[in-house]
């Protein structure tokens, strides 16, 4: 299976299956001298990691993350990256592949077992191995490092829609984000999503999400106007996320609806340079960061495993009817904001190493 890499510059590569005894990535590009650490690795991978709530799914596993490689100790606390490739490991301690025994020759609907059939000729029935969204822990691990190759950028990200219900950007507070188990901005409407994904839950069914994606401090510059774009590598980022399947940049579809004179991003001189009146582009003109804040939006797919009976076939051409059993998010969205924040970081890291290499300066 090829195509298993992402990035140029600072590029990772993620290895292992959702029952395999290990997963993980070997990230390579990464600047010497950085100081890293496990803990600081942790930080990130405890808030990917399943069992939180019984919003998500009840897989248990501590996403424990080793580091290899790549790191040299400075004292007894400091470790910094020597520049080679940073190989991390994260075990696989709580899999239950009998789970899966029913649907071992069952396409589930929705799932890639059909293709991943077609294509290969043969699949890993067992969580779906590396289509399994247990795969995007090692991005998350990548996405650690490559906030340290851009220390003066803020990522943060927030899940802004469960279904029907989305948040009222009049209550948005960044620090309700970490007080819900929805990475909500919205308290009041954090309320009331877990009013309706109770019920969801409840009854075996699931429902999609949207997640909203915000970099600030990313200067102007960042990305290439051709075949190199900023808003470009963001949106193939966030469409290698397992179960995504839209993106906007800035305002996005919602640009097709305004007329050119609201669109435009008008600009004036300020106290530090040249100050834009707004932000519909999202921080990114003609595949270039403009210095505003970067912000893109991905919309996540309702979990595919659900308990309601859906036709189907057999790999022999037999047709059924299956249920998915096992444990299964309501809404995989709400753990994807994680995951949106690490592969932002890893397109803001690679552009700016591009651009360093390509302009033959520091950026701020």
């Amino acid at each position: 299976m090829s195509h298993n890499t992402f990035g140029h510059l600072f590029r990772f590569t993620t290895w292992g299956e959702s029952h395999g005894p290990a997963l993980g990535c070997v990230v390579d590009g990464c600047p010497p001298g950085l100081e890293i650490s496990e803990d600081w690795v942790q930080a990130f991978l405890d808030k990917r990691k399943p069992g939180q709530s019984k919003f998500t799914t009840q897989r248990r596993e501590a996403d424990a993350v080793k580091i290899l490689s790549g790191v040299m100790p400075q004292d007894d606390a400091r470790l910094v990256t020597t520049g080679t490739p940073i190989s991390m490991l994260i075990e696989n301690t709580d899999q239950r592949s009998k789970d899966y025994s029913d649907i071992a020759k069952r396409y589930r609907p929705g799932h890639a077992d059909y293709t991943y059939d077609a294509k290969y000729g043969i699949r890993d029935y067992r969580g779906g191995g590396r289509s399994s969204a247990r795969e995007t822990a090692a991005r998350v691990a990548a996405g650690a490092i490559a906030r340290k190759v851009v220390p003066n950028v803020k990522i943060r990200a927030a899940l802004v829609q469960i279904g029907p219900h989305k948040v009222d950007r009049g209550r948005w507070d960044w620090d309700e984000v970490n007080n819900n188990p929805f990475f909500g901005p919205d308290a009041e409407m954090a309320t009331k999503w877990a009013d309706y994904l109770d019920g969801i839950r409840k009854a075996g069914s699931s429902v999609g999400a949207v997640i909203e994606v915000v970099a600030e401090g990313v200067p102007a510059g960042w990305g290439a106007p051709v075949y190199g774009k900023l808003d470009q590598d963001i949106a193939s980022a966030f469409m290698s996320i397992n179960a995504v399947k839209g993106v906007e940049i800035g305002n996005g579809f919602e640009a097709a609806a305004i007329t050119g004179e609201e669109n435009a991003d008008e600009i004036r001189m300020g106290n530090d340079g040249p100050r834009f009146l707004s932000n519909h582009a999202g921080g990114v003109l003609g595949g270039i960061s403009s210095g505003q804040p970067v912000i893109a939006r991905f919309a996540v797919k309702p979990t595919s495993s659900i308990l309601t009976p859906r036709a189907s076939i057999t790999s022999e051409g037999e047709e059924v009817d299956v249920m998915t059993k096992g444990r299964h998010d309501p809404c995989v969205g709400i753990r994807a904001v994680p995951i949106g924040e690490a592969m932002m970081a890893c397109v803001l890291a690679d552009h700016m190493l591009r651009h360093r290499g390509q302009i033959g300066k520091p950026t701020s």
